[in-house]
This record gives C-alpha cells, structure tokens and sequence, in this order.
C-alpha cells in the first residue's frame, strides 16, 4: 500500500537531482568558445603574432644600431669614403669593423628568415647565431687591436654581444612560451566547443527541466478508503 508513494518520490528526487547536471553543462557558453576560436583563426590567418612580431622589430633594430655606429666610427676616423675603402677593400681583421657589421647583417637574414617568414616555432636558429656571434666577438676581442683604436674599440662588440643575447632571451622566454600558451587555450575552447555542440545542439527551455509536483502523501490511501465506503454492504 505504502510502496507507490515511496516510489514516487525517489522518482521526484533522482528527477531533481539531474537537474543540477544538465544545468552544469549548459553553463558552457558555445557563443564565447566559438568567438574565441574565430578571434585565434583571424589571427593566423593576418600574419604572424604580437609577440613574434616585436622581436622582428627588434631583430631589426639591432642591425639598424649597428649600422649607425659603424657609420659613426667611420665618420670619426676621418671621412666616409676614406675609411670605408681602408675597412672593406683593404680588410684586415685585427683593426677593421666591417665584420661586426656583417655579423648583425648575417643575424638579421638567419632570424627574419627563420622567424617571420619560415614562422619557425624552435630555439635552433637562433641558438645558432648567438652562438656564432659570441665566439666571433671573444676571439676578435682577444685577437684583434681594437682596445687600442678608442672608444668604439670597446662600444661596438659589447652593444653587438649584449643585443644577440637580448634576442635569444626575448624569443626563449617570451614568444615561444606565449605562442604555445595561446595554441593551448584554442585547442582547448575548440574541444569544448565541439563537445557543447555534440551534447546540446540547441538552447533548452526552462519547459523541459518541468518536473510534475510531488504527489500527496496518504493520497493514495484515501481514495482507497472511500472506494471502500462507497461499497454497498451485502
């Protein structure tokens, strides 16, 4: 007699408690995921990131600096067109800055190169040419005469040293772990996108959460019990 009442209102429970579930899910917001992906493939889709970016600024920066100080330093040795045919057409290694000046030039092709066009995503490239500029730097410092010939002896090889070293921390810890960090989060907001539109492929109304109210306790016994008054006795 008692059983009915019982299971209904396991039914009226176990109904209640899905609710919280489905809500749950549904607190995913398709709209938000999807605008994120579309804001990641315009991204890719107009260049290179922020990020990668400024370091190509920055790459290029360096050669432009260099550049101006070489100028500088041929401008103070007495002319332009003088000093620039005793460095380049009468090289010679232990008094001429030419090779620094080349040596930005070959750092600027190998990152722009590496970096904006080929969009490289490894610290190889430019390992390489920080590698190759420091030995240069410290075997033509110890090697060469240039501590003798000024202040540019010094100014030239430290800022050429100091900027590589800039680069190779800029792209190490700052656009490489960014880029990473940002394909993460769309890779992420594309699987939940792709699960909230398996799961939910339209918006639910609060007409299909509806559960019947819970039945009266005892209900069941009355009408029992008037069915039994309402017998004729025999």
């Amino acid at each position: 007699m008692n059983r009915v009442p019982g299971d209904v209102e396991n039914a009226h429970s176990s109904s209640v408690e899905s609710c919280p579930s489905l809500r749950d899910v549904h607190s995913i917001n398709p709209t938000q995921l999807l605008a994120r992906i579309e804001s990641y493939e315009g991204r890719e889709k107009k260049g290179i990131s922020d990020v990668r970016r400024t370091f190509c600024l920055f790459v290029t920066f360096d050669l432009l600096f260099i550049t101006l100080l070489w100028i500088i330093e041929l401008n103070v040795k007495g002319g332009i067109e003088t000093t620039l045919e005793k460095e380049v057409l009468h090289y010679d290694y232990s008094s001429s800055y030419f090779d620094i000046f080349l040596l930005a030039v070959f750092r600027f092709k190998v990152l722009i190169l590496a970096y904006a066009m080929c969009r490289l995503r490894h610290w190889w490239a430019i390992a390489f040419t920080t590698a190759v500029t420091s030995a240069f730097l410290l075997a033509k410092v110890i090697i060469s005469q240039l501590f003798s010939q000024g202040a540019f002896g010094y100014v030239l090889p430290i800022i050429s040293f100091i900027l590589a070293w800039i680069e190779t921390w800029f792209l190490d810890f700052k656009v490489l772990p960014q880029e990473a960090e940002e394909e993460n989060r769309f890779l992420i907001a594309q699987d939940a996108s792709e699960r909230a539109a398996l799961l939910h492929p339209g918006v639910l109304s609060d007409g299909q959460f509806y559960s019947p109210p819970e039945s009266v306790a005892g209900s069941d016994e009355d009408s029992e019990e008037k069915q039994d008054s309402e017998k004729p006795v025999v």
